[in-house]
């Protein structure tokens, strides 16, 4: 294992690795509680026509999904909130027009872009130095934005109603939960691929609810599962020769199952 990580480009994946299976945890214990998993799927697959757009202009395809993916979260956010559309109406709107923005831009590109379509399934060992860098500072101001408002983004996850009447700016509070979800997801296409980042934000929440009922703890259980998760799978990708995106979202699944099996909520259901 000390040999594979003198390699520079293991030593950049293992960074990136550990960066998203920290915060897509953190984001994801509020996905899961929210029950917004289908709003992650539906921005992870938007991101495909911000990714598109980057290569057809000649722009860093992470920059432009980050804007991409921010106006997708907005718009659905606006949708729900003001348009008296229901929020999966909402998302499947916004999932398929982007989704065709994307294979439209596909259309107007010459020839095929092994790139482009790296971006779909994920390449963790093709993270450049440049990626790592936006994904830190990504992942940083999540993390801080997620530290300077714990508290409210935390009743309205749990309570949303009674945080609008305590006066609240509950959808405020909504859109930026949205937008935190929109960066978590771009600085993770790079590695899990579009087409499963938005399981590494759901899984190791969903691993880390079977095992607890307290939120802290269920948050830094999350990130075990979710660091666990990346490194592992990135070394069993390494050495089978799998694709990286896959083997992480599998080994997730693997860890969801075991805490599964092992649940206290499960063992209580049985007596």
């Amino acid at each position: 294992m000390v040999e594979i990580l003198g390699y520079t480009f293991m030593q950049r994946a293992l960074l990136a690795s550990v960066l998203i299976g920290t915060v897509s945890a953190v984001i994801g214990v509020y996905v899961v509680l929210r029950g917004l998993s289908f709003i992650g799927a539906g921005i992870a697959h938007a991101s495909f026509g911000g990714v598109a757009l980057g290569f057809l202009l000649g722009i860093n395809p992470l920059l432009a999904a980050v804007v991409f993916c921010l106006l997708t979260a907005w718009g659905i956010a606006w949708t729900s909130l003001r348009a008296e559309v229901k929020e999966d109406t909402a998302i499947g709107i916004f999932f398929a027009s982007t989704m065709a923005l994307g294979i439209l831009v596909i259309g107007l590109m010459r020839g095929y872009n092994v790139d482009l379509f790296g971006y779909l399934f994920g390449s963790v060992l093709a993270v450049t130095r440049q990626d790592l860098w936006l994904s830190l500072l990504l992942g940083a101001g999540v993390l801080l934005t997620v530290g300077l408002f714990f508290k409210e983004l935390l009743f309205i996850t749990f309570d949303p109603e009674m945080a609008r009447v305590s006066g609240l700016p509950a959808g405020a509070l909504y859109v930026l939960l949205l937008s935190l979800m929109a960066l978590t997801i771009v600085l993770s296409i790079k590695v899990v691929g579009i087409i499963l980042v938005s399981a590494l934000i759901v899984i190791p929440a969903a691993a880390a609810y079977q095992l607890t009922e307290d939120f802290r703890r269920m948050m830094l259980l999350a990130v075990v599962v979710g660091n666990l998760s990346a490194v592992v799978g990135l070394f069993l990708s390494y050495w089978f020769d799998t694709a990286s995106g896959a083997t992480m979202v599998l080994t997730a699944t693997a860890f969801f199952i075991l805490s599964a099996l092992l649940s206290p909520r499960r063992r209580r259901e049985q007596v």
